[in-house]
């Protein structure tokens, strides 16, 4: 099985991705293929509301000239994706944003090519406002029929300065059982995908 975490954070190396590869060491030590990717920092533009995702039905988006769409290609590949941010002003990166949003639309335009996979949130913060881009992440895991699960808090860690959420040993036990959660949860759900419920509403309604 795979999966994929995307850093929206631009600070490579930052407490975002300390949280991130947390989580993936748990799948990685159970077999899974796992992936980081950097999105933070690098081109990608929000969603222009052209639509032509819903003519085309490729899987992609229209615009090509950033690295959304390869950055699609690997989520559509993964069996669960860990997207994870920073907290600014409340809320996740642009550039997370920008994947969450124009992911989301290409996914329901093509008869919700994200349904039944596993979804979770991960962000760092300094002090405030981590739970409203916890927030933020999962509304398109939930709008997109995927799969959330839990652990044993909120999947926040403290940190201000590069490295300072290894201190936070609460935020790092917590993202270890999330990762055994996604593996626990992978294993059980894979035999029975082809069964996941189809139906869509009528989105002219």
């Amino acid at each position: 099985m795979r999966a994929v975490a995307i850093n929206g954070s631009p600070r490579k190396g930052g407490n975002t991705e300390v949280l991130l590869q947390e989580v993936l060491d748990p799948l990685q030590a159970a077999g899974w293929e796992t992936e980081l990717i950097q999105v933070g920092g690098k081109n990608i533009r929000g969603c222009t509301a052209c639509f032509k995702c819903f003519k085309n039905k490729d899987l992609r988006c229209a615009v090509k000239k950033d690295i959304f769409n390869e950055c699609m290609e690997k989520l559509l590949l993964a069996d669960a994706m860990i997207l994870g941010s920073p907290t600014y002003f409340t809320d996740v990166s642009a550039e997370l944003k920008a994947l969450l949003d124009r992911s989301g639309l290409v996914s329901l335009a093509n008869g919700g090519a994200f349904a039944g996979k596993i979804g979770a949130a991960v962000v760092a913060v300094r002090r405030g406002g981590g739970t409203h881009a916890f927030d933020t992440i999962n509304h398109m895991f939930l709008m997109s029929r995927m799969i959330v699960p839990g652990s044993t808090y909120w999947n926040l860690g403290y940190g201000m300065n590069k490295g300072e959420v290894r201190n936070d040993e609460e935020g790092l036990t917590n993202m270890q059982n999330l990762g055994e959660s996604i593996a626990w949860l992978g294993k059980v759900i894979k035999p029975h995908l082809g069964t996941f419920p189809q139906h869509l509403p009528d989105a002219s309604r």
